[in-house]
């Protein structure tokens, strides 16, 4: 489903009344978590017009690579979660090294990504950690008023958040990504994680993640 700027532009103004899918409806296939298949090096690789904002060392022996979706619930419970004993355990420690993906699967969570990418690089990760925290509170039938209250409290005034919903080279890189996700890497639904090349559907516990960690951290 492609994001136009119309739909984007009508969004800004009046976001709730463009929801195409309602909270909690990410076809996260969390039962299918350990599902794993091969894909191309170079297009798993490639990185979209905005760049990877990398969290760890670029020499760690294992990359995680994340598509998420700003409003699906699965996706801010493992960062809520997971997330935080995996920085601890693995990225802090020089083990792996991750990067998280953008996977909309509606307006509202592309104006998340949007808010995120218009903060910087140096806060990129600061602004998603925050918005999937605050998930229950911006993720609403009027979603406008709770979402700038964040982004203000993230260094936004009122005219940078309009005008970075309404940045149309923004949302065009998330979308490209999003595309190529799904195109190239068989991304259809969020959380997809891509461990050292492996995909996996599903959000992904601690425990999970330790079985499929360390035997690649042995090797």
């Amino acid at each position: 489903m492609l994001i136009t700027r119309r739909q984007f532009v009508t969004a800004a103004a009046a976001l709730s009344a463009m929801l195409a899918l309602p909270f909690g409806r990410d076809f996260a296939l969390v039962g299918d978590a350990l599902a794993q298949q091969a894909v191309s090096p170079a297009d798993l690789a490639q990185a979209g017009p905005l760049g990877d904002v990398v969290v760890g060392k670029d020499d760690a022996p294992v990359t995680i690579i994340e598509y998420a979706s700003m409003t699906c619930s699965h996706c801010a419970n493992f960062h809520n979660t997971t997330y935080p004993e995996m920085k601890k355990k693995y990225i802090d420690t020089g083990k792996v090294k991750y990067i998280l993906r953008e996977f909309p699967l509606d307006p509202l969570a592309a104006a998340g990504f949007m808010l995120a990418r218009c903060a910087g690089n140096d806060k990129y990760h600061a602004m998603v950690e925050m918005l999937f925290s605050k998930q229950k509170e911006w993720v609403v039938q009027n979603p406008i008023p709770p979402l700038l209250a964040l982004a203000q409290q993230a260094g936004f005034t009122k005219d940078s958040f309009e005008s970075c919903l309404k940045d149309q080279k923004v949302l065009e890189a998330i979308e490209s990504v999003r595309t190529h996700g799904a195109e190239k890497l068989g991304v259809n639904s969020t959380p997809t994680f891509f461990i050292n090349g492996k995909l996996f559907r599903g959000t992904l516990t601690i425990d999970e993640l330790d079985k499929q960690l360390e035997p690649l951290l042995k090797s």
